[in-house]
């Protein structure tokens, strides 16, 4: 399929060829990223208002938009510049005032001729007890007077541009809709009783009332299901294209796995053992494995990632796990360390540390097949880095992973698994937005023994209560974290924020007791601070929030947040994770500067009362929506201009499904419904999804 099919060339056509817009309108227009009839088609009206006639405005509680039928008294000109200019009128019961401000005589004369029957619609308002229609929207002879829609949709504009226009060109643009084939699974539309594509267009254009324009009315989600549809189908196509690059078959013989399973002091959960026999059976297939591991905060996501490790290893090959940090990756490896002993197998970090000798050494023997798990940073990306046999690469923080990452990655090894790491949870709408092309392992039990933590909110006015508090905790030998709040977009001021605080402390606490990690800092100084606090040198920690990720102090017992009304909840859920690792109890004060907005005090409290990070991810997606719980910017989640995932989670879902569904009977989309979602993928503008079936 070479080009856009030509049934939608009329969708496609510049602007100025619908009625009442012209070259300028269209160029106001552009300016919003509306640029064809199809983009205005799917900018739909956000309201509707009621202007079906009525005989007199007797009785109706003002104010209120009303159309009625007048007889057009009396003008009374205005008696300075830009004062009002009023037009006496009477309907069948009663009289109102038309006020215009600026107006011209001449042209009310022409339009409103005293002693002529019109209809008028506008809003009318009560003034000094009196009712007037300021700048009627609509003043027609009463022949002409159809041509006021009886509910009259609303659109979000642009400066320039009126709601008439708007109106006018949305009614010139589904004037050309075309019939399209159904793209839909035909159960669905049934069960749901949906309207076609080209009816659902029209109805959500011509709302007969405010439920018309809900997300709930049969045509919206109809349109909405579209667009996930469109973008469902594109992941389904990567994946498919994905998969067809033949992975290397690696089956594990169990060997090395059940030495650590026999070494562990606890029982894995249960989450743990089918997330690693999800793995395990995907390694052991022939197409290769594109995995997300998604676990909360201390759920055990490195017994999962070693015994993945281990299947390439028991399979004659290479794993290895990328972290998108020195500190984070030494931590892997200590992490790892003791399960590779018990599995006896070679276990070795590469970073931009290693120079000259040693890293010479390191590369032989990776190359050798004699290093069996590599943990590393992005160093392990360098040209001169070259395995023996690489079967699974692990990448931890997809975050800070984008995709292009992934794809050299695996091209390190021809054909090797892929398995993404995040300790993010992440309400499923959004996963299957951001990873619909990922199959999806999730943690959802906590390990037995992890205690929880306790969690306070405390106001800022109490800091020297929290002071004792630490002291006390400091004389016990147990640690503590301090983290200073991002105060604005500028690090000068988080330095100053984080240094007052370590002076202060300091001061209060003695010498030699607090230590400060921030941004600014060189990566020697921040990890010789970093190492001063995981050995026990240093019992308090000041940071900016660069511990956010990863950092393991088994005894650090408290985390104590200042101004954690101005951070985001999974953010806050996160630091929490911090603190808790080790046997004893542990708390986190979370400080707030009073007085607290309604937001701030409602993300505080569902910290204070569940640890459940699947639970807070949901929170803080309805309370800030999906752009700024990650980033849109940088997220990869695409724009949606009707469907909304923060409600309309359950149809993404649906989507994922039936695209997976279409793609595994008609890989390449030649049936008539596969034909049909082709023309889909042009109408919604997948561009990416067109390649890959023009290339396919």
């Amino acid at each position: 399929m070479s080009g856009r099919p030509e049934q939608l060339f009329p969708l496609f056509a510049g602007l100025e060829t619908l009625d009442g817009i012209g070259p300028k309108t269209a160029r106001l227009l552009a300016q919003t990223g509306l640029e064809t009839p199809r983009d205005l088609l799917f900018a739909l009206p956000y309201a509707v208002v009621d202007r079906r006639r009525r005989d007199t405005i007797r009785g109706v509680d003002l104010p209120k938009t009303l159309t009625v039928e007048v007889t057009v008294g009396a003008h009374r000109p205005a008696h300075n510049r830009g004062g009002a200019y009023r037009i006496f009128v009477q309907d069948s019961q009663t009289d109102f005032q038309l006020v215009f401000f600026h107006a011209r005589a001449d042209y009310l004369k022409k339009v409103l001729p005293e002693g002529a029957r019109r209809v008028v619609s506008g809003k009318l308002e009560l003034f000094d007890g009196t009712a007037q229609m300021v700048h009627p929207d609509h003043i027609l002879p009463v022949e002409q007077a159809h041509s006021i829609p009886e509910f009259e949709p609303v659109y979000h504009l642009t400066q320039g541009v009126t709601q008439k226009t708007a109106y006018k060109a949305a009614q010139s643009a589904l004037a050309r809709l075309p019939d399209l084939a159904e793209w839909a699974d035909p159960a669905q539309v049934s069960r749901q009783n949906w309207p076609t594509w080209a009816d659902a267009v029209r109805a959500a254009h011509t709302p007969q009332g405010a439920d018309d324009v809900a997300a709930f009315a049969p045509a919206r989600e109809r349109l909405a299901y579209d667009e996930l549809f469109a973008h469902q189908l594109t992941l389904a196509l990567a994946r498919l294209r994905e998969r067809k690059t033949r992975g290397t078959i690696s089956v594990a013989t169990g060997a090395l796995q059940t030495r650590v399973m026999d070494a562990l002091p606890y029982k894995p959960t249960g989450a743990q053992l089918r997330a690693i026999r999800e793995i395990t059976e995907d390694m052991g297939a022939p197409t290769r494995m594109n995995r997300l591991l998604q676990g909360d905060v201390g759920s055990g996501k490195t017994l999962v990632a070693f015994m993945a490790l281990l299947v390439a290893v028991e399979a004659g090959g290479q794993g290895v796990m990328m972290a998108p940090t020195e500190i984070l990756a030494r931590q892997h490896l200590e992490g790892l360390r003791p399960l590779a002993e018990d599995a006896g197998v070679v276990l070795e970090i590469l970073t931009g540390r290693d120079k000259g000798a040693e890293r010479k050494a390191k590369l032989a023997a990776l190359k050798a097949g004699d290093i069996q798990i590599l943990v590393g940073t992005h160093a392990v990306f360098q040209n001169d880095v070259a395995f023996h046999d690489l079967r699974l690469a692990i990448v931890d923080e997809q975050h800070r992973f984008g995709v292009r990452q992934r794809m050299e990655l695996s091209e390190k090894g021809q054909g090797a698994d892929v398995l993404v790491m995040t300790a993010t949870p992440i309400p499923r709408s959004l996963a299957l937005a951001q990873y619909g092309d990922m199959d999806v392992s999730v943690l959802d039990e906590k390990p037995p023994g992890r205690k929880p933590v306790k969690t306070a909110i405390v106001s800022t006015s109490r800091m020297e209560e929290v002071v004792d508090h630490l002291r006390r905790a400091i004389e016990d030998g147990k640690q503590c974290y301090w983290v200073c709040p991002l105060v604005d977009e500028s690090e000068v001021s988080d330095l100053t924020a984080a240094e007052e605080r370590f002076k202060h402390l300091r001061a209060q606490l003695g010498d030699g007791i607090v230590g400060l990690v921030h941004g600014q800092m060189p990566p020697a100084e921040k990890d010789a601070a970093m190492a001063a606090f995981q050995g026990g040198r240093t019992k308090v920690l000041v940071a900016t929030t660069v511990i956010e990720v990863g950092v393991n102090v088994p005894n650090a017992t408290i985390m104590v947040i200042e101004r954690a009304e101005i951070f985001g909840l999974a953010q806050l859920h996160q630091l929490r994770g911090r603190v808790g690792r080790g046997h004893d109890a542990s708390t986190c004060l979370l400080m707030y500067q009073a007085p607290l907005s309604e937001g701030g005090r409602r993300r505080l409290e569902v910290l204070r009362e569940t640890e459940d990070g699947f639970r807070i991810a949901e929170t803080d997606l309805e309370m800030r929506g999906a752009g700024d719980l990650i980033g849109t910017a940088q997220s990869g989640l695409p724009r949606f201009q009707i469907a909304d995932i923060e409600r309309q989670a359950g149809l993404m879902a649906v989507a994922q499904t039936d695209a997976r569904a279409l793609l595994a009977s008609d890989p390449k989309l030649t049936s008539e419904r596969g034909q049909a979602a082709r023309v889909l993928l042009w109408l919604m503008k997948q561009d990416q999804a067109i390649r890959l079936i023009s290339v396919g």
